[in-house]
């Protein structure tokens, strides 16, 4: 093991864990909200109302897979894409704009899009479930 894989290893557990805990609260307000929003949303979008549930596979199955590290790529690849979905059908009117204190309105969904990438390109790491030898970490 080089110098710097320990820290290294640490660094891709904490991306991880923490995009998968704070997508996961994201998720569960949703449930707790129920689908409404969501799949008003999607038919608005002209989209089949069955496409609405995928959120829960991007906001609550994923996170979990983030958090223990288990099929790290794909799961993260999943929350990246709920967040592109996200931003066509939810925030597309804010790309462009700055907040009261200016910032970008979609600094947060930003992070997360970026976070997820990143996970997906440089996997889970050791300290993971699946280890660096799992096929889709």
């Amino acid at each position: 093991m080089s110098r710097t894989q320990g820290s290294q290893d640490l660094g891709k557990a904490i991306i991880r864990i923490v995009l998968g805990v704070l997508i996961l609260l994201h998720g569960i307000a949703k449930l707790m909200a129920g689908p409404g929003f969501v799949i008003q949303t999607v038919t608005q979008a002209g989209l089949p109302s069955f496409v609405a549930y995928g959120v829960y596979i991007g906001e609550v199955v994923a996170p979990i897979l983030l958090i223990i590290g288990l099929w790290t790529r794909p799961a993260a690849l999943i929350v990246a894409i709920n967040m592109i979905v996200a931003l066509a059908l939810v925030h597309a009117g804010q790309l462009n704009m700055i907040n009261k204190n200016g910032g970008w309105e979609l600094e947060l969904q930003g992070m997360f899009l970026a976070s997820a990438i990143a996970v997906a390109l440089l996997g889970a790491g050791r300290l993971s479930v699946g280890g660096v030898d799992g096929k889709w970490n």
